[in-house]
């Protein structure tokens, strides 16, 4: 069976998370921490995919994790 490429880079992005030193000490931190896995996976890759197709993905994907967290910013 063959993995969809934006499947591998979330799993490679959640691995990269998991194994990142220390324990966040806050829901905030742990939404930092994959933000800033997402980021270097896009500055990296974004050339293997069509244009705007990965940012987009992972942005979804920093949404969602955020909505998961409970750190989604109040503009009210």
């Amino acid at each position: 069976m063959t993995i969809h490429p934006l499947m591998e880079v979330r799993a490679r992005l959640e691995k990269i998370v998991a194994g990142l030193p220390g324990e966040p000490a806050t829901p905030q931190e742990e939404f930092d921490r994959c933000e800033m896995v997402a980021i270097q996976i896009l500055d990296s890759e974004h050339d293997h995919f069509a244009p705007g197709l990965l940012e987009e993905y992972l942005m979804t994907f920093l949404y969602l994790r955020q909505l998961e967290l409970g750190t989604i910013p109040n503009f009210n």
